[in-house]
């Protein structure tokens, strides 16, 4: 249950981060607010700033959406003890992670310019990722499938002679 709240919690956060450079995208909000280095606007303004037609952002808010809504779906009594929840968290931030690594190389190596909001959201996408990695993978050794029951493997005593 602990890896379930700290997904929708790092959801959440994540979902505001991607909130925020969305609202920029679409012209809300003035200049973004990155520091000195000004790396934050040169990706924003980047080519690289939208994938089919829409910001790259908005991509990070559904994703984010969907990890939230999932994650609390999860959390439901009924749910808690169904490992296929696992499997749906452990798939979305595969997704999501996959989706970051690319954003960054292309910050690094093509853009040559870093922004700070998008590491944070890589760092939250990143934890999100080992977090539902690590459910998965405890899900798997919980699965009745995968449990062995301590009595029976207990060699029982044959017959004295």
């Amino acid at each position: 249950m602990r890896y379930r709240q700290t997904i929708a919690v790092l959801a959440l956060v994540g979902c505001f981060v991607a909130l925020y450079l969305w609202l920029h995208a679409l012209g809300y909000g003035g200049a973004i607010k990155c520091g000195a280095s000004g790396g934050c606007e040169i990706v924003q303004t980047s080519q690289w700033a939208t994938f089919l037609g829409l910001p790259v952002a908005f991509y990070g808010v559904i994703g984010y959406l969907a990890v939230l809504v999932v994650a609390l779906a999860a959390l439901r009594p009924a749910a808690l003890a169904q490992t296929s929840w696992s499997t749906l968290l452990a798939l979305l931030a595969t997704i999501g992670f996959g989706f970051t690594l690319y954003l960054t190389y292309l910050e690094l190596f093509v853009i040559h310019a870093i922004c700070r909001w998008c590491i944070g959201s890589a760092a939250i996408i990143t934890l999100i990722w080992i977090v539902a990695m690590a459910e998965w993978i405890a899900s798997g050794v919980r699965s009745p499938a995968t449990r062995t029951d301590p009595a029976a493997s207990r060699q029982q005593p044959g017959p004295r002679v």
